[in-house]
């Protein structure tokens, strides 16, 4: 038998748990758990300077790896700083616990020191909450937290600690728990069969089919057999901006993302389509516009692990609760060696949609010429050839995530880790500190715009001082770009507290934490910048690109409207 203090409990079980990075910032509330870390060496713990960045570079390491992000905070402000983070978990369905520091249980509900109720702060923006109310139930209570954030439909899960759970003065058995039994919850592990046969049925039937696939394919791990599936039926696909690397966007049959800034041609598929699959997604606004507008004429095969995610916001035709990758298996079986019934109509079903493509060759920007300011979208592209597609490539929020999006060609899922939901400012630079600890070889760049770095730009430090090198892409048109561009269109472009007028020297600013930067103002310069930024994978390199101010995201749904009713630019929409 093992006697342990509840602090000790909770370093031993992260060991055996299999934890390697725990991100936090300490606090009296949590210090006896900071003591029992301090005393071990196989968990690391990484100091941030603000608990969101905590959070955000959890949730980074989790979307690259596909383990559960930990997270450890003091109480009251400590933990309060981190429900953005917790949001933006939530939102995205990354698998994460939070491990905070509260008071003594005697003084809960005292207005304590530093105490707030972060179980009910949190309740709508986690999985599953846990109050630790005695030290022995520690080990089996951080197991049911690390199952439920990993299993399902994932998700953020918040373990409250009073300090008296964690004193060093009292010891109780130590026993890690392999099993986790949990009466009222059972994920489901597979999809209904004849649910899934009548799927494939109206799929070999359709005449105007559209893949829609989004990052519950990612998360599923199931872009392989999407792949084998798409390829098999020889089907068009299009993926939501989570989905995006689920198929590789190379491929003939891959038409982009879709939805407020996707691609004119999936958009434009979308809404004519006869047969939606839907897998792993769940028909969020920025997807659907209008719902009452959306795909017309077609029906719909939703896939979701989530059951109140399935025919939540669009009616489902045939609904199927099961996990992508189990669902996707066995439409695979199901198909083997099947025909489609209507050859010839999905012959005429690609033509329309080459037409759709051949519509928008060329006329996606006006290129920058020599000695002009650059625009934003060639600087993404010249990314995508220098690294060629192969980075992680994290983001914040506005136009820069757009450009991103629409111009880096992924053809690997978990490559483009960005806030879709909650659409956090910030997240972009703590992700990428917290994917490059687990792929330290690999580029790990994070674009971002002046804006969202300044908002976390404090974790400079921490990379400092855990040697962490991740490259940071700086789109710097001295403007929020994106709430510019909406006061452009229907403000009648009076820019109120869009433009920053005060920015800092970038340059200075890098410098003075210790880093090198490179700031770049014309395209001649741009490629042997980017490729001075990549030439030691292990060195923080910040380039400042100073980009057109004036450029807008396009396409662009007009709002309200349809699926094909888009803005082209300036000047044209459908």
């Amino acid at each position: 038998m093992e006697l342990l203090s509840g602090a000790d409990m909770i370093a031993r079980f992260l060991q055996d748990e299999g934890v390697e990075y725990i991100y936090g910032y300490p606090g009296g509330a949590a210090l006896h758990i900071y003591d029992a870390l301090f005393r071990q060496d196989k968990v690391k713990h990484i100091l941030v300077r603000h608990e969101q960045a905590a959070t955000h570079a959890a949730d980074g390491y989790a979307r690259a790896s596909g383990k559960p992000g930990t997270v450890l905070v003091t109480s009251g402000p400590g933990a309060t700083n981190a429900v953005t983070g917790i949001a933006t978990a939530y939102m995205d369905s990354i698998p994460m616990v939070v491990l905070c520091g509260q008071v003594m249980s005697h003084l809960i509900g005292d207005d304590a020191f530093q105490e707030t109720d972060i179980i009910g702060v949190t309740r709508p923006i986690v999985k599953h909450s846990f109050s630790i109310r005695h030290p022995s139930e520690i080990p089996e209570v951080l197991k049911k937290a690390y199952h439920l954030a990993a299993t399902g439909r994932p998700g953020p899960v918040v373990v409250d600690i009073p300090k008296d759970m964690t004193a060093p003065t009292e010891r109780y058995e130590y026993i890690y728990p392999k099993k986790v039994k949990m009466r009222s919850y059972n994920p489901v592990a597979r999809g209904h069969s004849g649910q899934i046969k009548k799927a494939v049925e109206m799929m070999l039937k359709a005449k105007r089919p559209m893949f829609y696939t989004g990052g519950g394919v990612v998360l599923g791990r199931a872009s392989e057999g999407l792949t084998d599936l798409v390829k098999r039926l020889d089907f068009p696909i299009t993926t939501t901006l989570m989905g995006i690397g689920s198929y590789p966007q190379s491929d003939r049959q891959c038409l982009g993302w879709l939805g407020m800034h996707g691609s004119y041609e999936s958009n434009m598929a979308m809404h004519h389509a006869d047969l939606i699959i839907a897998i792993g997604a769940r028909f969020d606004d920025r997807v659907t516009n209008n719902t009452s507008k959306f795909c017309p004429t077609a029906k719909i095969i939703h896939v979701d692990v989530d059951p109140s995610s399935v025919s939540k916001t669009v009616r489902a035709d045939v609904p199927i609760v099961g996990p992508a990758g189990s669902v996707i298996s066995e439409m695979i079986s199901l198909v083997q060696g099947k025909e489609i019934a209507h050859p010839e109509a999905l012959a005429e079903w690609w033509q329309r949609i080459d037409g759709w493509r051949e519509e928008r060759v060329g006329k996606l920007y006006e290129p920058s010429k020599s000695g002009e300011m650059l625009k934003p979208q060639e600087v993404v592209e010249a990314l995508c050839r220098v690294t060629r597609g192969e980075a992680f490539i994290t983001t914040d929020v506005g136009q820069h995530q757009m450009f991103a999006a629409q111009y880096y060609k992924f053809e690997k899922p978990n490559r483009l880790i960005t806030s879709g939901g909650l659409g956090t400012m910030g997240f972009g630079f703590p992700a990428a500190m917290g994917i490059k600890q687990n792929f330290p070889d690999d580029d790990v760049i994070c674009v971002t715009g002046e804006g969202s770095f300044q908002m976390m730009m404090q974790e400079l430090s921490t990379c400092k001082q855990y040697g962490i090198g991740p490259k940071i892409l700086n789109l710097n048109n001295a403007s929020l770009g994106m709430v510019r561009q909406w006061q452009d269109l229907n403000y009648k472009a009076r820019h109120a507290n869009s433009y920053m007028e005060s920015l800092p020297d970038f340059h200075l600013l890098i410098e003075a934490y210790g880093f090198t930067a490179i700031t770049v103002n014309t395209i001649d310069e741009l490629e042997p910048a980017l490729e001075r930024m990549l030439a030691d994978k292990h060195e923080l390199v910040f380039l400042d690109v100073k980009v057109d101010p004036h450029e807008h995201v396009y396409p662009m749904q007009v709002p309200l409207g349809s699926m094909r009713d888009m803005l082209l630019s300036k000047t044209e929409r459908t």
